[in-house]
C-alpha cells in the first residue's frame, strides 16, 4: 500500500494484501487495530503479536482502563503514515507486526484472568513472536512475566510508574496491581538487581533492590543521562519493559486510573525511550490508560506513541542482530 492508493484504501484491518509497510486509509475512518495492522489469530511468520488485555478490576482510583485497548487503537490511527520520527526506519515495513486482537476471559471469574493471560501468551511466545501488551490496570504484567519467564529465565525488569508496586503480599491468589512485582520478584521471574523503576514518585521502603531513579532524577539529570544510566543497568539482559501511563505527569495524560503530579513529561518521555536503543527486550506492555477522564484523548496518544517505541525498540535489537 502506497501513497497512492489513499483513495481506494480503507478497513486495512482485514484488507490489507500484506502485513508489511505503512498504511494511508483515513485516520478518521475504516476498522480499528493497531497502527493499522491485520487481525488474525494466524501467527506463522510474525514477528510481533500486539494484544489488548481489557481488565480492570484493582485500579486504585478511577476506572476504566479495560477501555484502554480501545482508545489507544483510536489513537494509533494517527501514526502509520509515516516512519517514526527519529529512528531512521520503518519498523511497520521490516517487521511482521500484526494485532491479535484482544483476551478473552470471563468476567465473572476474576480468579481465572491469570491463567487465561499466561496461555494467551504462550500460544504467542510458541509461535516464535514477541508479545506487546496494551492494559488493562497494571497486574496484567505479572502473567505476562510468568509466561516469559518459562522461556527466557529470570528476567530485567524495566518500569516506567509513578508506583514501585511492591509493596509485600504473600497471596499468590490475590489480583493487585500494587504488589504484582514483589510477587515476581519472590517467584524468581525478575532480577531487581538488573532492573530499573524510573519516574517513581510515590513512597514506599520495599524496593526489593531495584535501581529506582525517581521523578526528581529525570527533572534534574536530564531524560539523555538517566538513558545511559539504564543502559548500564541493564546491558544486555533480557528485558521486560512495562509503562504505566501514570508515570507520566498528570498535565500530560490525565486520563489514569492513579494520577501523581510532579510525573515526566512526554517529550521527557520520548527522549528516554527513544535513547533506550540497544537494550534486549522480550516483551513489552503499556497499562492504565483510563478514556473516560481524558475527553481530549491526549492520554491514549501517549500510549499509542509509547506503543509505537516499545515496538522500534524491539526492532532496532533485531535489526543489529541482538536477540529478541
Amino acid at each position: 500500500m502506497a501513497l497512492e492508493d489513499a483513495g481506494g484504501e480503507v478497513d486495512g484491518a482485514f484488507t490489507r494484501p500484506d502485513p508489511r509497510g505503512l498504511s494511508y486509509e483515513a485516520a478518521y475512518g475504516g476498522a480499528l487495530s493497531f497502527l493499522r495492522r491485520r487481525y488474525t489469530k494466524e501467527l506463522s511468520g510474525v514477528d510481533v503479536a500486539v494484544s489488548g488485555v481489557p481488565f480492570d478490576l484493582s485500579v486504585t482510583n478511577r476506572p476504566g482502563c479495560r477501555l484502554g485497548p480501545r482508545a489507544i487503537r483510536e489513537a494509533s490511527s494517527l501514526q502509520p503514515f509515516d516512519p517514526p520520527y527519529g529512528w531512521g526506519f520503518d519498523p511497520l515495513s521490516e517487521f511482521t507486526v500484526v494485532d491479535y486482537g484482544d483476551l478473552a476471559f470471563d468476567y465473572g471469574r476474576a480468579a481465572g484472568f491469570p491463567a487465561a493471560l499466561e496461555a494467551h501468551i504462550r500460544t504467542i511466545l510458541a509461535a516464535g513472536a514477541a508479545p506487546l501488551t496494551m492494559g488493562g490496570d497494571h497486574y496484567i504484567s505479572y502473567p505476562i512475566l510468568r509466561a516469559l519467564a518459562e522461556v527466557h529465565g529470570p528476567l530485567s525488569l524495566l518500569q516506567f510508574d509513578a508506583h514501585s508496586d511492591t509493596w509485600p503480599d504473600e497471596d499468590r491468589d490475590r489480583l493487585d496491581h500494587g504488589t504484582m512485582f514483589y510477587k515476581a520478584v519472590k517467584d524468581g521471574l525478575i532480577d531487581p538487581a538488573r532492573s530499573v523503576q524510573v519516574g517513581i514518585r510515590t513512597t514506599n521502603d520495599t524496593d526489593l533492590g531495584f535501581h529506582v531513579i525517581d521523578a526528581r532524577e529525570v527533572h534534574e539529570a536530564g531524560a539523555a543521562a538517566v538513558a545511559a544510566k539504564v543502559r548500564g543497568i541493564l546491558s544486555d539482559q533480557k528485558t521486560y519493559l512495562t509503562f504505566d501511563i501514570d508515570c507520566l505527569d498528570p498535565g500530560t495524560a490525565p486520563g489514569t486510573g492513579t494520577p501523581v503530579w510532579g510525573g515526566l513529561s512526554a517529550g521527557q518521555a520520548a527522549i528516554l525511550l527513544r535513547d533506550l536503543a540497544g537494550i534486549t527486550l522480550v516483551g513489552g506492555d503499556v497499562v492504565e490508560v483510563s478514556p473516560p477522564y481524558d475527553p481530549s484523548g491526549a492520554t491514549a496518544v501517549a500510549g499509542a506513541h509509547v506503543m509505537t517505541e516499545i515496538l522500534c525498540l524491539w526492532a532496532w535489537t533485531r535489526r543489529k542482530g541482538g536477540q529478541a
